[in-house]
Parts: structure tokens; C-alpha cells; sequence
């Protein structure tokens, strides 16, 4: 899999910019502030069909700006051979004051729904804020296992968004009910079947990919994941019922997931909660791991390397823990953004092809 081009029109400070790779390594070098990270956001839209971002996706349309588009085009490889090339486009639509945007999608010029948008063009991205994913909120470790699986099983995309949609709705109707005492079971039945059904899917196949990463090797750290599911069931919304009305929220299903992170002792009989009594370099090894084992699931279930994308992480990164990155970039398109050359040595900079961002 190989991104050939980047076509970035009103999407965040890019008004009208176009990129062509031809390089199996890329370089995007920039100050803070040039749009480096706008750049990967814009990749991950094409992956996704959403921003990684918290905001709103309407955020992304530049300021003073109704519309942005993201074009790219990507080709992929089949038993040696280079296929055409595939065109996707996003347009987002800056929607009402909450932020709320409008989203088309395209691919080859044919209108989609994200559920059929999202994995024609599959990627790995890291942030530096994924190397807190251990320490972080339970929400960035949700968002990590969303952004790998959305993009190679459709399955799991249509649970995700039909549990966003009944989720929502569901919350509504326990705030109506708290609000107004009055509580409509015929109207909670539809709600409850519909994220029990999505919600036992979510959880299946977050459960199989989490079984991937423990058995898989780990030549840079070791360490095992703990699933702390979530499991919603008749039953369970039954025992909660009582709470939930108080709350207004939802309290079970896969939106209260959580995963942790353990590493061995030296019999590897017993295992030491990473975020309790990990160092931080043995964190930020844990995390690294991670995105390899990721790499590798998407290859295995997809057939197709996808393509790395690694945003600024080198400015939070010591001299070792960059060696141990650039050791493990080949084998796919990788697309770097740093803010200086400096951290990269004279070898690598004659190989990659090398973009500069300029402040705009």
C-alpha cells in the first residue's frame, strides 16, 4: 500500500496544498505551527473518515472557510504487480455552531458511506500523546483499539457507529426520564436490544485483537494486555437500572472498556502493572512495541502492509529510543514529520524524500 499523492484544500492552515510521494520514506520538516500534525490529521482522514482529533470534525475547515477537501490517491500492490491507483476524497462541511459537520465521501469519484469509505486506505499513525496511552485516560487506550480495528473490519465499523447512534439516543431518553420522572419502557427496549446486539460485537472483536497482541513476539519489550470489558447484556442493564436513572448516562457496554498493561517478572509467572511500576522508558518501549504488533495485525488480516505515519514523536524520544524507530521503518511507506533534520543522520536523509513546511 502506497500513498502517491496529498491534496489538502481549506483543511486546517493548508488553504490550497498539493504533496506527491515517491519515496518509499518521506520527510515533513517544519517548525512548530507549520501544519505537521494538520498533515498526519489529514492521512488519518482518508484512513478513517474522521480527525483522531477530540474536536469537532467541523474544527478542521479553516477559518472563514464552509468547505474542506482531502484528496489522496493510493495504490496497491498484488502479487508483485502495482494496481491502478484509487482516488478518495472527504468533504467536510462546517455544520452548526456546536460544531457538528457535514461529511461526504468518495472513492474513484463514487459517493460512499464512511462504513464503506473507511480501510480502502489503511495506516498506522503515532503521536506523542500515544506514548501516554498507559498513563493516559481509558478513553486514548478506546480510541487506539477504534483506530486500528475501524479501518481493516467492517464489522466492526458498523457496530461502532450503530452503538454511537443507539448510545446517544439511549442517554437521551435516561435524561428525559430523570429530568421528567416518566419512563417509557417500549421506547428503552428498541434502544437496549440495538446496543447489546453492536456492543457483544464490539467486545468480540476487541477481545480477538487483543489475543493477537499477546501471542504475538516482542523483540523490543515484553508485556502482556488485560482486558477490562464492559460487557452489556439484558442482565446487567438490569442491575444498573437503578444508577443509570440517577446518572442520566449509560453505565455498561463497551464505552466503559479499559485495557492495561503488565509487564513480567524474570519467571514471567507474574506481571507488574506497567503504569504502576513501569519506568517511563518502559513505557515509551511498551508503546513502541505496540505499534509494530500493530503494523503486523493489519498486514495479517488485511494482506497489505499499511502505510506508517510518524507524527513529531522525536522531540519526545532519547537517542536510543530513535534508533529503535528508524530500525523498524522499512518494510512499508513511512511518512515522517520532525521539526529539525538534526535527528536524523546523513545516510537516512539521502534515501527519504524531504517536504519543508514553512509558517503560514
Amino acid at each position: 500500500m502506497f500513498l502517491k499523492s496529498l491534496r489538502l484544500t481549506n483543511f486546517r492552515n493548508y488553504a490550497k496544498s498539493e504533496f506527491e510521494f515517491n519515496s518509499d520514506t518521506i520527510l515533513i520538516v517544519g517548525p512548530n505551527t507549520s501544519g505537521k500534525t494538520n498533515f498526519a490529521e489529514g492521512i488519518f482522514f482518508l484512513s478513517v473518515g474522521r480527525s483522531f482529533r477530540a474536536e469537532k470534525d467541523g474544527e478542521s475547515v479553516s477559518f472563514g472557510k464552509e468547505v474542506a477537501h482531502i484528496t489522496g490517491t493510493v495504490v496497491f500492490s498484488k502479487e508483485g504487480k502495482i494496481e491502478d491507483g484509487t482516488k478518495l476524497e472527504v468533504a467536510i462541511q462546517k455544520g452548526d455552531e456546536d460544531g457538528t459537520a457535514r461529511k461526504k465521501y468518495k472513492v474513484n469519484g463514487v459517493a460512499k458511506r464512511r462504513l464503506d469509505f473507511a480501510g480502502n486506505l489503511v495506516s498506522v499513525l503515532f503521536l506523542p500523546e500515544h506514548l501516554d496511552i498507559i498513563i493516559d485516560s481509558p478513553s486514548l487506550r478506546r480510541n487506539f483499539l477504534d483506530n486500528v480495528l475501524e479501518q481493516v473490519d467492517r464489522d466492526y465499523r458498523a457496530a461502532t457507529i450503530s452503538f454511537t447512534k443507539g448510545l446517544r439516543q439511549r442517554n437521551a431518553l435516561l435524561d428525559h426520564a430523570r429530568e421528567s420522572g416518566i419512563r417509557n419502557e417500549k421506547q428503552f427496549e428498541y434502544w437496549d436490544n440495538l446496543l447489546i446486539e453492536s456492543g457483544s460485537i464490539i467486545t468480540q472483536k476487541r477481545e480477538e485483537f487483543i489475543t493477537f497482541i499477546n501471542d504475538s513476539r516482542k523483540d523490543i519489550f515484553d508485556f502482556a494486555v488485560f482486558y477490562d470489558k464492559s460487557v452489556i447484556s439484558k442482565a446487567r442493564l438490569l442491575q444498573y437500572k437503578e444508577a443509570e436513572a440517577s446518572s442520566g448516562v449509560t453505565l455498561v457496554g463497551p464505552h466503559r472498556d479499559d485495557v492495561s498493561f503488565h509487564m513480567y517478572n524474570n519467571t514471567r509467572r507474574t506481571t507488574h502493572d506497567i503504569k504502576q511500576f513501569g519506568s517511563r522508558g518502559q513505557q515509551r518501549l511498551t508503546i513502541l512495541q505496540l505499534k509494530l504488533i500493530e503494523l503486523t495485525f493489519i498486514e495479517s488480516t488485511i494482506g497489505q502492509r499499511p502505510i506508517l505515519v510518524l507524527d513529531d514523536i522525536f522531540s519526545e524520544l532519547d537517542q536510543d529510543h530513535i534508533k529503535l524507530v528508524l530500525e523498524e521503518i522499512h518494510g512499508q511507506q513511512t511518512i515522517l514529520t520532525a521539526t529539525h533534520k538534526e535527528f536524523f543522520d546523513s545516510q537516512f536523509l539521502k534515501k527519504a524524500g524531504v517536504i519543508e513546511l514553512k509558517l503560514k
